[in-house]
């Protein structure tokens, strides 16, 4: 392990978080890709499952405190999804883009699952609506990101370098 890689992925983390409340807003669309996600399972495939559970918790936890009504469903969600990253990361995690590309969109489409159902803030339509449409193109929006941040900074995101 070395600490300048180290030190490059803690900046990398630290940027897409930034980017969630930077870039995100000003784009005003209705299908967002979400830079918390992409950052959490960047993470949790480099560190241990608790590590990456801990992770997890606190990127939600400061995701829904913009969103006092449903505290507490991103930071499950985030949890899940960083715990099960880890978990599985050994089972089928391989250097191939296409791969990647899944891993973001079924990341992604998994914690909107369980944040939006955790939240019960929608009626049944909506969250319908929501799972089946809306969910699967944030998804896939935030795997074509994942991929680009994957492919600029290959050299500091290897798995054995964090």
């Amino acid at each position: 392990m070395s600490w300048r890689r180290g030190l490059k992925a803690l900046f990398i983390f630290a940027a897409l978080v930034a980017m969630q409340y930077t870039v995100r807003p000003l784009l005003g669309w209705r299908v967002n890709m979400d830079f918390l996600v992409i950052a959490v399972l960047l993470v949790a495939v480099r560190v241990r499952p608790a590590v990456a559970t801990v992770v997890g918790f606190l990127t939600g936890l400061v995701a829904d405190s913009l969103t006092p009504t449903a505290l507490g469903a991103g930071a499950l969600a985030m949890s899940a999804i960083g715990f099960l990253a880890s978990y599985l990361k050994a089972v089928f995690f391989a250097d191939n883009v296409v791969l990647h590309a899944f891993f973001f969109f079924v990341g992604k489409w998994a914690f909107d699952i369980l944040s939006l159902v955790a939240s019960r803030r929608l009626t049944a339509p909506e969250l319908v609506t929501e799972l089946l449409l809306w969910s699967p193109l944030a998804a896939a929006m935030t795997a074509v990101v994942g991929v680009l941040v994957l492919l600029l900074f290959r050299s500091s995101l290897e798995p054995q370098s964090v």
